[in-house]
């Protein structure tokens, strides 16, 4: 049976789409079948970060319009024959997509494929509120700061009023050495705030935006690198491997930070 998983953040510029493009590269390498759909619309980048702009000659939206055939819209990416990106719309694209539109695309596309991530727009706006009606699984992105962590917070609430209760977290960003003075979220302030459980924790390093900068995956560098590995590892887990959490070397963070959140809102009521 196909996964479906929404890739999503509450904060937008916590590296959510290099998450979607390096779980998605990982997958297709273990050998799974991949799709990636970027449903920002209006504000694809996925397709940069996977090398794959200059291939793009239709869209999701030409397929509802029967401009072309869904297979015109589809690519495949020549690295790498297990993984596909289908864009959803246009980098100037202001025309809506209903969650029923996304629905109908996605089923078509279910039998042919293991997993289908969806790079959600940042926020709760309309364009994540849509993304999420055709999930029922979902990895929330944030980096340890208070910004990010306060807006995922939400995002999960409404996630979890949407019947989406499988869900994994990803942290970004790491720096031990500002964890260890203090200066930074731990990732045990991460978890004991946002409940979710952690299946992935990225490093804060150049490496990745020299990756994405050239639009390759860090997971298709040949030298292995411990952002490599955190992304693998991070693959492992969502696939149901049980890896240990080896990059994992925080210490608890003063409860200073625990106390902005004592406010926060019980998930389990109402939204």
């Amino acid at each position: 049976m196909t996964r479906v998983i929404v890739i999503t953040s509450g904060k937008g510029g916590v590296g959510k789409t290099t998450t979607t493009a390096n779980i998605g590269m990982s997958l297709a390498r273990f050998g799974y079948s991949t799709l990636l759909i970027d449903a920002d619309v209006g504000l694809r980048n996925l397709d940069l970060l996977l090398g794959l702009e200059n291939r793009i000659i239709y869209t999701g939206l030409d397929v509802l319009n029967e401009s072309c055939r869904l297979e015109q819209a589809l690519i495949k990416d020549k690295r790498q024959p297990k993984l596909a990106f289908f864009p959803l719309a246009s980098n100037r694209s202001e025309v809506p997509v209903s969650g029923d539109q996304i629905k109908d695309l996605i089923n078509r596309f279910e039998d042919n494929y293991d997993y289908i991530l969806v790079d959600s727009p940042a926020g709760i706006d309309n364009g994540f509120l849509t993304a999420i009606e055709c999930v029922n699984e979902a990895i929330v992105v944030v980096t340890p700061e208070v910004p990010s962590i306060r807006d995922a917070d939400r995002v999960i609430g409404i996630m979890m009023s949407k019947n989406i209760t499988k869900m994994g977290l990803v942290v970004n960003r790491i720096r031990p050495n500002m964890v260890k003075t203090d200066d930074m979220m731990s990732i045990e302030d991460v978890i004991s705030i946002l409940g979710i459980p952690l299946i992935g924790v990225i490093p804060d390093t150049e490496k990745i935006i020299i990756a994405s900068n050239r639009g390759e995956p860090i997971v298709l560098e040949e030298k292995t690198s411990l952002p490599r590995i955190a992304f693998e590892n991070t693959t492992r887990r969502l696939i149901g491997e049980e890896v240990d959490f080896n990059e994992l070397n925080s210490s608890l963070s003063k409860n200073i930070i625990r106390r902005i959140f004592s406010t926060l809102r019980d998930r389990t009521g109402s939204n």
